[in-house]
């Protein structure tokens, strides 16, 4: 019997059985990325990328690979062997298109000389001790439960507080750079932790809730400082910090104390974040998008971790820029290269009336006190006295 060929209508169906089993695996795979990449950006991590290759080192120098970080003029801390070591380098003595030698201004703890590798950071000062002034370790009673912090009292006695509020994957150390310009102002620093960044307790879920959770955290310290004297209260946060004190300043039951807020290179819109470090990563925007929403709806806290969705629009002061009532003095970096200006930017535009701007150059992202400290002070500090 002779063999019969396939029909086209076989080659056709299979084809279209072929097609249809690669979309849906395409799909899938697409639908697991997202909830990758979504339960990435809410998921506090334990370990930071040490991205800097360390090429030599003597007594007073440090040779490290050229990077955007590492030609960074300025003082900085330098963490290496996973976190567990610690020193500060200084000055640029000479840059090439390869590497970049550094003033080595001290080595903290760790061996860095059995070290290959390291990473920059912006919050230079360990302690409140290295400041050498006087200070209190305190708890502030919030939802989550006891959160340590920092009183860092005025020269003299007075009824004005700054409080301080660090940033995704760092601690409070990062706002020890502000308590110099604020006790030149009289104003007393209180320093806080919050749920899930290392040193407050966990929240149930254990995730970052970018500023929508954390905030019930700082308010907690807001009446602290009602309760110990404060009248007047200025909020200050660096990047998700600064949206979290924005959600304060609105949400606040202690609203009639709050006299302004100083946002360092502050989160105003995450969605305008989110999709900037998409784009970074390479990431598809459909993958974007559908991990955005995935964080903001209750149905898909079973994928992302979460025990409540995360209200972006809430987080968004572009759009609710005529709800602000405070004065607010507002500090970025141009080529921030993590949280772009042009939230920031926009919302000087709509409220002149109450936002006082100053774009940095260079300095990247919370770094604009290394970079430039005497801007940065008097930028504070005039700020402060006009308030």
């Amino acid at each position: 019997m002779a063999r019969r060929n396939p029909s086209a209508a076989s080659y056709v169906v299979g084809a279209a059985i072929a097609l249809g089993a690669l979309t849906f695996l395409s799909t899938l795979a697409a639908a697991a990325f997202s909830v990758y990449v979504a339960r990435k950006v809410i998921t506090p991590s334990k370990k930071r990328v040490e991205d800097i290759r360390i090429l030599g080192l003597t007594d007073t120098t440090i040779t490290l690979a050229s990077t955007l970080d590492s030609r960074l003029p300025g003082t900085y801390s330098f963490w290496f062997a996973r976190g567990s070591g610690h020193a500060r380098i200084g000055q640029i003595l000479e840059t090439t298109p390869t590497f970049v030698i550094r003033e080595l201004l001290a080595v903290n703890f760790g061996d860095l000389a059995a070290s290959e590798r390291g990473y920059l950071a912006g919050w230079v000062y360990l302690s409140p001790k290295e400041l050498r002034v006087p200070f209190n370790d305190v708890m502030i009673h919030a939802p989550v439960g006891d959160c340590p912090a920092w009183v860092i009292p005025a020269a003299e006695g007075t009824d004005r507080w700054v409080i301080g509020v660090h940033g995704r994957g760092v601690r409070r150390q990062e706002a020890l750079r502000a308590v110099e310009v604020a006790r030149r102002c009289g104003y007393t620093s209180l320093l806080v932790s919050y749920r899930n960044d290392g040193d407050a307790p966990a929240s149930d879920d254990g995730r970052y809730g970018l500023g929508d959770t954390e905030w019930q955290d700082v308010d907690a310290a807001v009446s602290y400082a009602i309760d110990h004297g404060a009248t007047e209260v200025v909020l200050m946060g660096w990047s998700m910090g600064g949206a979290t004190v924005l959600q304060v300043a609105t949400r606040s039951r202690h609203a009639e104390v709050i006299r302004g807020l100083i946002l360092e290179s502050p989160v105003i819109d995450w969605v305008t974040t989110l999709n900037y470090q998409a784009e970074l990563l390479r990431i598809p925007r459909p993958v974007g998008v559908v991990a955005t929403g995935l964080i903001s709806q209750a149905w898909s806290g079973r994928l992302t971790g979460q025990t409540e969705p995360i209200g972006l629009n809430r987080l968004d002061f572009v759009t609710r820029a005529e709800e602000l009532a405070l004065p607010i003095l507002l500090l970025h970096s141009a080529d921030d290269g993590f949280v772009p200006p042009d939230a920031s930017r926009a919302l000087a535009a709509a409220r002149p009336d109450i936002v006082t701007y100053d774009e940095f150059e260079i300095a990247r992202h919370t770094k604009l006190w290394n970079y430039d400290p005497e801007r940065w002070n008097n930028d504070i500090g005039s700020w402060l006295s006009r308030l």
